[in-house]
């Protein structure tokens, strides 16, 4: 059957459609002015967001993980300051000193000053250091806040105008605009109070006038707006 059903459709006049792999219209991105005033259509997209300074890919799975390559997740990798154990997972049988008293029992054992790899424990240090040492920071840290300073205002000046322009965008603040009913609303509910009064419940029942089904709160919402409802 399938091969006389071939036959068939080769002697037929129609002929096959096929879709042009390239492109009969070129990219004309009108979603935002900035993008489209600078768009240059002989370009392709990955270009046109490169020179936009832009990404026109991420490079990078966006979703979540598959359950079965889930990995697991340490307590270190989330806590820097986390204590982190010296054998990595792995038993490590080692000799260490101990101290016994008169009896034979260990009172005391003798190991290193930070046994469990605990970060804060550098810190008990810092009292013995003299006032220079930590002038000398200071001055580090100035000098280093001053150059990060300096290295943030070459990055705004090495940014391309297109990328500026859609950053002062989107950090332009909106005004809220508040919502104004329209003449077809307001006709609907002088229609709503002519019949019922101040029964919203009647309203939220009549079929006729409510075909949408607008509860009885959402009716009374619109009334008290539009001055129709006592408060």
């Amino acid at each position: 059957m399938g091969r006389e059903l071939q036959k068939r459709k080769r002697r037929s006049s129609r002929a096959t459609v096929r879709m042009p792999n390239r492109r009969k219209k070129a990219l004309n991105p009108v979603g935002n002015g900035i993008i489209a005033k600078n768009w240059n259509k002989k370009e392709t997209l990955s270009q046109n967001y490169s020179r936009f300074g832009l990404v026109a890919k991420l490079g990078k799975t966006t979703g979540g993980t598959a359950p079965g390559n889930r990995a697991t997740l340490t307590a270190s990798s989330h806590d820097p300051l986390a204590v982190q154990s010296a054998d990595q997972g792995l038993l490590k049988v080692s000799e260490v000193r101990v101290e016994r008293d008169s009896q034979g029992r260990i009172t005391r054992v003798l190991r290193g000053s930070n046994p469990l790899n605990d970060p804060l424990n550098e810190l008990d240090d810092d009292d013995d250091d003299d006032d220079e040492p930590q002038q000398e920071g200071e001055r580090q840290e100035d000098g280093a806040r001053e150059g990060g300073e300096d290295d943030g205002e070459g990055q705004r000046a090495a940014k391309p105008e297109v990328l500026r322009a859609l950053e002062m965008e989107a950090n332009r603040p909106t005004e809220k605009v508040p919502r104004k009913q329209s003449e077809r609303e307001l006709e609907w509910l002088r229609r709503l109070v002519e019949r019922h009064g101040q029964d919203v419940a009647a309203m939220a029942r009549d079929m006729k006038l409510n075909p949408m089904q607008q509860t009885a709160a959402d009716i009374g919402k619109r009334l008290r707006k539009a001055g129709l409802l006592a408060s």
